[in-house]
């Protein structure tokens, strides 16, 4: 689970006493009632307790509205006199109004860790099966290649053996991609990894991946569209890296009679938009809500499978950076893959 944000929830705390502290005053002084501020700050309580992560804020917000309504906005004004029983009942109501909260919002986020801990054993699971079944076919062309060309006397002419041997390092390519997608999965261990973000420039980050990318695919063109001015983005940069690239050449592999790939960025506010498009077969329909999951075994292409690996992983690594991605069919014909990234927050733990 995250580790309590002891900042923020100190911070939580006193701007939420202080200013249910200057309306109490306000209606006081400005609009003459007396009687309804024992409600203000018992619904403040209420509130440091649902939005801090332990016990002890809403706890200490109970004590001091407890002191702040006995001296302020309790007769006789502006002393402290704990002999009245209705400060007492405050008092007591306030506290109790705080343990409640706070037991039922762990409750709450006990439960959220829960579910999250099953969805990540899921998609594990989900991914161990889509591994099994894609590993199978290029390791059983690798061994065929390799043994006929091993074997004495098989008669295989010169431009029989160059096509085995372009097999075999077409499968092996694929291979290292594939432990490449499942070294990043595990790196991503939803209580124990830290995703480190570093600002990145955003057009030193593209043209990493468009020589990675034309160095596999040196006659595809890709067209990018990024801002003019210079954008930087905290991220992982290695992991985004991956992303994209496993984005263009899931477009390469799968996006039949593709003639256009394009790659656009821009800002909205604080966020980045990555978009990934192509004008190709587009995605089945009945596929789309299953694109992220890694359940896509059977939907791959003629040689080997791809399972959703690929876009299973970018799924992964965007959602650890707190953004979010999605994927659509373009009006005009084509897929469109869409994710953001926060252009604020330096760090998150995972």
């Amino acid at each position: 689970m995250k580790k309590p944000n002891h900042p923020v929830s100190c911070a939580i705390t006193l701007c939420v006493l202080l200013l249910t502290t200057l309306l109490c005053l306000l209606m006081q002084e400005v609009f003459d009632i007396h009687q309804q501020q024992g409600t203000v700050f018992v619904f403040a309580v209420f509130l440091i307790s649902l939005l801090t992560e332990r016990l002890i804020y809403g706890m200490v917000s109970a004590v001091l509205g407890v002191f702040v309504m006995n001296f302020a906005f309790t007769y006789p004004y502006y002393t402290l006199n704990f002999s009245i029983p209705e400060n007492l009942l405050s008092a007591l109501v306030m506290v109790v109004i705080a343990l409640m909260t706070c037991t039922l919002t762990n409750k709450i986020r006990r439960w959220e860790a829960a579910r999250a801990e099953v969805e990540w054993e899921r998609m594990r699971a989900n991914l161990l099966r889509a591994v099994s079944h894609d590993l199978r076919t290029p390791l059983t062309n690798i061994y065929g290649s390799s043994s006929t060309l091993l074997e004495p006397g098989a008669g295989i002419t010169e431009q029989q053996k160059r096509s085995m041997l372009l097999g075999i390092r077409e499968d092996a390519d694929w291979l290292v991609r594939m432990v490449e997608n499942l070294l990043s999965i595990t790196r991503i261990d939803s209580d124990r990894v830290r995703i480190i973000k570093t600002d990145t420039v955003l057009e030193e980050l593209i043209d990493s991946v468009l020589i990675k990318f034309h160095r596999r695919y040196p006659r595809q063109k890709v067209e990018i569209r990024l801002p003019e001015e210079i954008v930087l983005i905290p991220m992982d940069a290695m992991l985004i890296q991956q992303v994209l690239s496993n984005l263009l050449e899931n477009a390469m592999r799968h996006a039949r009679g593709m003639a256009h790939l394009s790659l656009e960025v821009h800002t909205e506010g604080s966020t980045a938009v990555f978009t990934v498009r192509d004008d190709g077969c587009g995605f089945p329909e009945p596929l789309l809500p299953e694109l992220f999951t890694g359940k896509l075994s059977g939907h791959a292409d003629g040689r080997k499978g791809s399972a959703g690996i690929g876009l299973s992983v970018c799924a992964t690594i965007i959602r650890a950076h707190g953004g979010s991605i999605r994927a659509e069919n373009a009006k005009s014909g084509g897929a469109i893959i869409r994710f953001t990234l926060d252009m604020e927050e330096a760090n998150i733990d995972e």
